[in-house]
């Protein structure tokens, strides 16, 4: 049976594939390659805070290694990694997990973990051990998707470019759709994100009621992701305060 060391070696080797002559990865690509050392450090976290089973932590750190591997291809492919303008980049990782070939065991349930990573929800009658392995992905990748806005926001300029954050406008108040959807603690069709307050009203709603675990609601909590946003959002003109937000956190944010 291939060790997680062993995964993370073919991964690393698949995307070495990817770097230019001077030995650099484009700089998107690095970003997803970063992202990727991250999730699997979240994952470990819930892993362990959770007291996972062997098996259990196996599936959930392999398929958060390979849960992205379809983003390089999807960039050099089709140059976005909008999947909406592309492809459905979690089908498109477990197509290149497979073609590869860097599986050997437990490979339907790494495949389900990372085939239903990025869904609005989970389908039901999932086993288990998917189960348990896609929620800590999920939790894993939102983690540090909140990470990435916030340096984002913090190191670039993202008023001056608007491809920082995929052109959306700045300046349009939040979608009536998704206030009530993060209000009312549901998942919120990426169809209805219309601005840059949308996008960040999104992982609020994920930190309000998008986080299975509870050491995914702790880390989250510790690293402030919630104060982040709600400061945001006042800095952009964008400040809902019809949401309640203590209620969700303990009344501390």
């Amino acid at each position: 049976m291939k060790t997680l060391e062993d995964l993370g070696n073919d991964y690393n080797r698949y995307v070495d594939t990817f770097r230019e002559a001077d030995g650099r990865l484009p700089p998107m690509m690095e970003l997803k390659r970063v992202h990727t050392g991250f999730v699997v450090e979240n994952a470990k976290l819930v892993a362990d805070g959770e007291a996972f089973g062997p098996d259990e932590r196996y599936v959930a750190l392999a398929a958060a290694q390979l849960h992205d591997a379809g983003r390089y291809e999807q960039l050099r492919r089709y140059d976005t990694f909008r999947d909406s303008e592309s492809v459905d980049h979690a089908e498109f990782s477990c197509e290149i997990v497979e073609k590869n070939g860097w599986l050997d065991c437990r490979e339907r349930e790494i495949l389900d973990a990372i085939r239903f990573h990025n869904k609005r929800c989970l389908p039901d009658g999932l086993d288990p051990l998917t189960f348990t392995a896609a929620n800590a992905v999920r939790d894993a990748d939102k983690l540090d998707i909140f990470r990435v806005l916030e340096d984002q926001i913090k190191n670039c300029d993202w008023r001056g470019d608007p491809r920082v954050f995929w052109n959306l406008p700045v300046d349009v108040p939040p979608s009536a759709d998704v206030l009530k959807h993060v209000r009312d603690g549901k998942p919120v069709d990426y169809q209805n994100i219309r601005s840059l307050a949308d996008f960040v009203l999104i992982q609020i709603g994920w930190i309000k009621s998008g986080l299975f675990f509870a050491v995914s609601r702790r880390l989250a909590a510790e690293r402030r992701h919630l104060e982040f946003r709600l400061r945001f959002l006042r800095e952009i003109g964008a400040e809902t305060a019809d949401l309640d937000f203590a209620a969700h956190t303990g009344g501390e944010i």
